[in-house]
């Protein structure tokens, strides 16, 4: 040891520092300052330690010095060190924030993380974590579409309304289309998943014609009335209804909620539900589609069936959609609304506001 040095270790530090040294998960950094401690205790030269370690002299002293001032815990713990990376000014970040809030040189549509670093002489991972620290997502843009009805709040909570407290004697169901419904098959098979592989699919594929689900979702039970039709008219729209009209009790009422599609309002459908007096039709808003409960079912039809479905014809996506609504209605449950109408209408007019105020 140094000049005027001693080192004295308890009887605890000695099991501790053992334990250390005895410890296979124990970092290797942690057990070559515990044997020099150690060896340190037994009385072993300096020249020696440096053999059976091999460290320097100077790392030797170190580590005995420290656990001279700082103890068996000072031997876990690495000093720090200043960064050889001088931090960035506050006027960097203040010029990268400005910059983010205006538009990009030249004929790019939004910065990205090279273009500010670039444009500002950082380099990306600077940029990246000033824009982490600020908040800041320039690479992502979020879609939506405020509705201009005018009756916008009345037909919010006749709706939401149908939800929360259905009528009694009734049943309340959620009527759309969707429509376009592609049967693609790829144009090579892919490869099933494997440890360390995602699953693939071509990124290509081949058409073979369309079809329309027509669906009517109780939100008593959320088991779901589906027929899969060629196109969506009013004609097809009406041929649904009489679906409906077949498979619903004699002496209930039905509400259907719906969206504003031109087939939903044709004279002839009009002319349908004057003949069918049960039937009471209740509208969304315009470009309010989400209000509309089986917009959920479609999602999920989408996303567990079509996205990454392979289908070499009409007749087989249709029996793929008509198999998938089958396992939804053995284990479907009612569909519950949980949103406040009037923290809707309140968002809604804010987002008015701000559009306002900006445009």
């Amino acid at each position: 040891m140094r000049a005027g040095k001693s080192l004295s270790v308890s009887f605890a530090d000695i099991r501790r520092l053992k334990a250390v040294v005895q410890d296979r998960n124990a970092p290797q950094k942690h057990v070559w300052r515990a044997e020099i401690v150690l060896l340190t205790a037994d009385g072993v030269g300096t020249n020696e330690i440096m053999r059976r370690t091999a460290k320097s002299k100077t790392c030797v002293w170190r580590w005995q010095e420290r656990f001279i001032e700082e103890g068996f815990d000072g031997l876990l713990r690495d000093k720090t060190r200043p960064s050889r990376i001088k931090p960035l000014s506050a006027e960097a970040a203040e010029r990268v924030v400005a910059l983010t809030f205006g538009d990009p040189p030249g004929e790019t549509t939004h910065w990205t993380g090279a273009l500010m670093a670039k444009a500002v002489g950082l380099s990306v991972s600077s940029v990246q974590r000033i824009w982490r620290a600020h908040g800041l997502q320039p690479h992502r843009m979020r879609q939506f579409k405020l509705s201009n009805d005018p009756r916008f709040v009345d037909k919010l909570r006749d709706v939401v309304g149908l939800y929360v407290d259905p009528p009694a004697h009734a049943i309340v169901l959620s009527v759309d289309e969707k429509s376009q419904i592609q049967a693609l098959d790829r144009t090579q098979p892919g490869l099933p998943l494997k440890k360390g592989r995602a699953g693939t699919m071509t990124h290509d594929y081949e058409r073979h014609g369309t079809t329309t689900l027509f669906a009517a979702m109780n939100v008593l039970d959320g088991k779901v009335i589906g027929r899969n039709m060629q196109r969506h008219r009013h004609q097809e729209f009406i041929r649904f209804l009489n679906v409906i009209e077949k498979q619903v009790p004699v002496g209930k009422t039905i509400h259907a909620i719906v969206d504003n599609y031109a087939a939903h309002k044709h004279p002839n459908v009009r002319r349908w539900l004057e003949r069918h007096p049960r039937w009471t039709f209740h509208f969304t808003p315009t470009s309010a589609s989400w209000l509309n409960a089986v917009e959920g079912f479609f999602a999920t039809l989408t996303k567990r069936r079509l996205k990454r479905g392979v289908f070499r014809s009409v007749a087989d996506l249709q029996a793929a959609i008509n198999r998938f609504l089958e396992e939804h209605n053995q284990q479907s449950q009612p569909f519950t609304w949980t949103a406040d109408p009037d923290e809707i209408i309140a968002a809604v007019r804010r987002g008015h506001q701000a559009l306002d105020s900006i445009h």
